[in-house]
Parts: C-alpha cells; structure tokens; sequence
C-alpha cells in the first residue's frame, strides 16, 4: 500500500474535523447564532455567578443539544453538564455546583471559588435535516472584594518646608488585584519633581515638603469587582512665616505710618501665615534705643502717654519649628489737627489733582500763544489810530529831542495829518531817510518806526 493511501483515511479525518471546528466556532453555515452579553465576567468569591446566553435559528429542529466545558490556561477542556431538550446530564464531579434549565443554555456556578477561574465554553447542537452547530467563550475571573483601606504617615510628627520629607503609605487588609490611586483635594496625584511612588504604587513619597503641599489626601484601591477610598487625611507640614503685616482698627494708614488723633487710643494687630503660629514680639525704637515693650499678636497704644509725637516700632515674628523669622516696621505720628481735615488736605494736594491743574495751565497758554500770533499787536494799534479823531492828536505832547538820552527809550506815537490850510505838517525833528524808506514813512505804525531806530544810531553816533 502506498504512502498517500495510508494517509487519505487520516486526511478525510482532518478535514472532517477542520469543518467541524469551523462551524462551532462562527455558526456562519449553520444558520445557527450564539450570542454572551459579554465575553469577560467578573465574579466575587463565594458568591454565585450567573452566565447568560441566547442563541436562535430558523430552521425545524427535533433535538436541541447544549453542552458547557470549562478550561484553564494549558489545559484540556473538561466536560460540565449537557442536556438534550430538557433532560439535563451533569459530570457527576460537577452536579452540585453548575444549573442549567434547558432548553435556556445559560449557566449558574454557585458558590464560586478561586478554582473556577478560568474559561467557559457553551456548544448549541441543532438537529433537523442537518445538524447545526454554533459556540461561544466566556472568561471567568474571580476576586475578593477591597477592603477599606488605611494611609499611613511617616514621620507622623510631621516634617519641615523645604528641610524634611515624607511618605503617605496605603495599607489594604482585603482584596486580589488591587490597583492604588493616590487623590489630593479629590484630585489624582501625578509625578512630579517632589512626587514620586513605589511600583506598586501603594506609597507616596514627598521630597522636599513644601507649604503647596499642604491638602486632603487620600488612597483609592480598585479592582474588577469593588473599589474603596481611605479617610482623608492632612499631612503635618511646618512652615513660614510668610506675609507679615501690621493692621488697626483706628487712624490713618498711608504706607508704614499710621496717623492718630491726640488722645486716641490706638490697637495695631500683627499677622502672618505660618504654622506652628508664630510668637510675636513688639519692639519700640526712641532715642536710639531700642527695647521690647510686649510679647502677644495685639499692641494697644494710648497717643496721650506718647512722650514723643513720632515714634518707631518693630513687630517682630517667630516660628520656633522652622526657625524662620521676619520683621516689619511702622511709625505712628500723634498728630491734633485731627484725621478728617488731615485726610481732606490730603485729597485736595492728590497727584491726579496737581496733574490735572498742570495739564491745564498747559493749555490755556498754547491757546493764548496761538491766538497772539494770529493777531498781532501792531495791527490792532493802526486799526485804533485810523478811527482815533484829530483832537485827541493835537492834545497829544511835543518833545523837543534834548531831553536826557536816558529818557529817550520808549515807544513813540508818529502821527501826520494834513492842516486846514492845505500844507503838510512835517515833524519838528527831520528824519534822515534809509534804504528802502520813502517819504511815506511819515505814515508809518510804530511798529516800523522801532524797527528803524538801529539803522539811525548807525548814521549819527553822536
């Protein structure tokens, strides 16, 4: 017998069993259709788990099989139960734990153990003209529910700003699977150049803690079945002081000096963020002497017991975890002019006030300028002598030129008009005439008339 008929027999058996596969896995020829809601289940232990599954067909069936198998990770698939219409025929191994009510093929596990994790594998045989086949794979896993968890830290006297560190830890007693969340402010925790977590992620370490660091922290623990979030807690964190200032409830505060009526009493509160709270001391400066008066975040001072009317102080904080401190000065004017007309005074010499008068006076006087140029003085004058009448010129007083020169400086009035007779008045004094000026000059403004006076000290020097 030759080698290929030798293996025709086992080549039918491949193909036979190729096909069979085939059809139990898609159903795509069989007309048959299994559906799961779900391909993955998750079960808790020691609790029942319940397997749903539909299947259809169009075909006129006779018998209706259903098998369910079970394997685990390398591993055969083992037999659990089967029926045929609704006679049900359970692996006696079995018979306790598994239920099914034909012709419903879904599958109840009660009670459910570690042991039961694994794969399940429904088969649907229908027989009419044919037998149709169709499956479908569930994965079972099973856990433990979380239990509440408990973040603890270390130290847990707490740790200083920017010198210590510290490690939040989340302990579980219950739970498979367990993944961890680390929440600050009900916000998650990412890594960062102070924050940084264990590979399990169950720890946090925070290196070096910084006053940010401060808030609501907290561990969530999840797993497929169940999840639980730990108390919230607020890690110790010593730091400060920060933002010192120096407040009151009376006078008027501008800058770091405070001015109050005589005989006010006066009550200065001294404040910064820090924790442990600061201790504060109040420190007095006078005469170049320098001494504490009180220990407190209150200093009440009575202006009518102030020897002097201005005075220094000090208000000096200490946070004796860090050992950090800070100081902040303030002078207090007594003052009997009293505060209301102290204030007005000082609206009315505001910046904005004196900025607004400049601004202006600034403007009135580019207005002014502008209009002077437009019209000029020596035209408004020939306007006022062309319309003055001939009897204010013959009141007007004759100068005979030798005078004192001293006397001479001034500006002078030139008037030439034409007597009842007919004939000209010329001036007492003859004029010299200069390049470009013709006897017309006679009717010149006063304007040209200056204008001309250089030119003659230039021809007569005596």
């Amino acid at each position: 017998m030759g080698q290929d008929a030798f293996m025709e027999p086992f080549s039918s058996m491949v193909a036979v069993f190729q096909c069979k596969i085939y059809l139990l896995l898609l159903g795509a020829c069989s007309g048959l259709k299994v559906t799961v809601p779900s391909h993955t289940i998750h079960g808790i232990r020691g609790q029942a788990l319940y397997l749903p599954v539909h299947y259809g067909f169009h075909t006129p069936a006779s018998d209706i099989q259903i098998i369910w198998l079970f394997e685990r990770p390398h591993t055969m698939p083992k037999y659990l139960l089967g029926s045929v219409n609704k006679s049900v025929v359970p692996d006696l191994e079995y018979q306790h734990k598994f239920t099914m009510m034909p012709p419903n093929a879904s599958l109840l596990i009660n009670p459910l153990q570690f042991t039961d994790e694994g794969n399940y594998i429904v088969k649907v045989n229908i027989q009419g003209n044919g037998t149709l086949s169709a499956s479908q794979k569930i994965q079972v896993t099973v856990d433990d529910p979380v239990k509440k968890p408990v973040v603890q830290t270390h130290p847990s006297s707490g740790a200083v700003e920017y010198v210590g560190n510290m490690t939040l830890t989340c302990q579980v007693e219950g739970g498979t699977r367990l993944i961890y969340q680390w929440l600050r402010n009900g916000r998650p925790v990412h890594t960062s150049s102070t924050y940084s977590f264990s590979p399990q992620n169950n720890t946090l370490h925070i290196a070096p803690v910084t006053k940010e660091d401060i808030g609501n922290y907290s561990c969530l623990v999840k797993n497929p079945v169940s999840e639980m979030e730990s108390d919230i807690i607020m890690p110790i964190i010593y730091y400060g002081p920060y933002g010192l200032q120096v407040n009151s409830d009376k006078g008027l505060k501008v800058g770091e000096v405070f001015t109050v009526d005589l005989g006010e009493a006066i009550l200065f509160d001294c404040s910064a963020d820090s924790y442990p709270p600061n201790i504060y001391s109040w420190i007095q400066r006078a005469d170049n002497i320098t001494y504490v008066i009180k220990h407190g975040p209150h200093l009440e001072v009575a202006s009518e017991e102030v020897a002097q009317k201005t005075t220094d102080y000090v208000c000096c904080a200490y946070n004796n975890i860090t050992g950090r401190r800070d100081e902040t000065r303030f002078t207090v004017i007594i003052t009997s002019i009293g505060l209301e007309k102290l204030a007005q005074k000082g609206k009315s010499l505001s910046p904005l006030a004196c900025i607004t008068g400049i601004s202006l006076f600034l403007i009135i006087s580019m207005c002014l300028l502008f209009l002077w140029k437009k019209y000029q003085p020596h035209k408004v004058i020939k306007q006022k002598l062309e319309g003055r009448p001939e009897t204010e010129y013959r009141k007007a007083q004759t100068f005979s030129g030798h005078e004192d020169a001293l006397d001479d400086f001034g500006i002078y009035e030139f008037v030439a008009f034409p007597d009842a007779s007919g004939v000209p008045r010329m001036p007492s004094r003859p004029v010299p005439a200069s390049d470009g000026v013709s006897g017309q000059d006679l009717h010149s403004t006063i304007y040209e008339v200056i204008q001309h006076i250089p030119a003659q000290q230039q021809d007569h020097p005596e």
